[in-house]
């Protein structure tokens, strides 16, 4: 059990919901972003998202296809990721995860070790076939990171319980069918995949995909353990600058509970 699922079990236990807030890296820089990371970690976040910009994103809706490109233009490699993640790790203690497609992986031979050298304490990787994941989960564990097993409301039972035989860290649930992006409302089928969910594993489960305030975060959060926003604090950014960006945060991780 590394730093990650340790502090969600703890958080769990002690009554709180946790709080990731995504961001996307280089968006509109590279310092502006690692930034921004710096100040949501200390303004409360339990462990933050970060994105690896993509050229052809499939899980991201709009908001997030475009932070990606806007990184993307103005120079962003993969390279600086990990020096991003060197930067940030030696002033927070706050889990830091890499969210990056598939691709990105395969065609940086070593990014594994890399990232984990680095201080990523997980790897996202949506559009990872479930069934030629072992082997990178079984990378992610040599070098002490949890590849984070995904799950969907369209996952059969048995595809719940592989993926949390074989991730670590926490299940990610996506909230509904689709990209990611604000929703009006959260989706109804939440409450049949945590149920789902529950029945077959005891990782701590974030729910996340279509979360874009308060309201919405509280509901999520009733029946999980914690919420992961992206689109809302992403275009905040865009829109409004780190200040709007943090209020953004801010209002999400207030309104859930911290625990005793």
């Amino acid at each position: 059990m590394n730093r990650l699922e340790r502090r969600l079990r703890d958080l769990r236990d002690r009554g709180g919901k946790a709080f990731a807030p995504y961001l996307m890296l280089g968006d509109p820089d590279l310092d502006a972003s690692v930034a921004l990371a710096r100040d949501l970690a200390a303004s409360g976040a339990d462990a933050i998202e970060i994105g690896v910009p993509f050229s052809d994103p499939l899980a991201d809706g709009p908001v997030i296809q475009a932070a990606g490109h806007r990184a993307l233009s103005g120079g962003f490699r993969v390279e600086q990721a990990f020096a991003a993640l060197g930067r940030l790790r030696a002033e927070t203690e706050v889990p830091l995860l890499l969210m990056v497609y598939h691709t990105t992986v395969l065609q940086r031979p070593r990014f594994v070790e890399e990232a984990a050298a680095a201080g990523a304490a997980g790897l996202l990787v949506p559009d990872q076939p479930r069934e030629e994941s072992a082997d990178l989960a079984a990378r992610c564990r040599q070098a002490g990171m949890d590849l984070i097993p995904f799950v969907a409301p369209t996952s059969t039972d048995a595809r719940i319980a592989a993926a949390a035989a074989e991730g670590g860290g926490f299940i990610y649930g996506i909230s509904l069918t689709g990209v990611t992006g604000a929703r009006a409302a959260l989706s109804s089928r939440v409450p049949d995949l945590v149920r789902r969910v529950r029945a077959r594993c005891d990782l701590p489960l974030l729910v996340g995909f279509g979360i874009s305030g308060p309201e919405q975060a509280v509901a999520a959060a009733a029946q999980c353990d914690g919420v992961i926003v992206g689109s809302a604090i992403v275009a905040a950014h865009h829109e409004g600058g780190r200040e709007r960006a943090l209020a953004s945060a801010a209002s999400i991780r207030a309104a859930l509970p911290r625990g005793t």
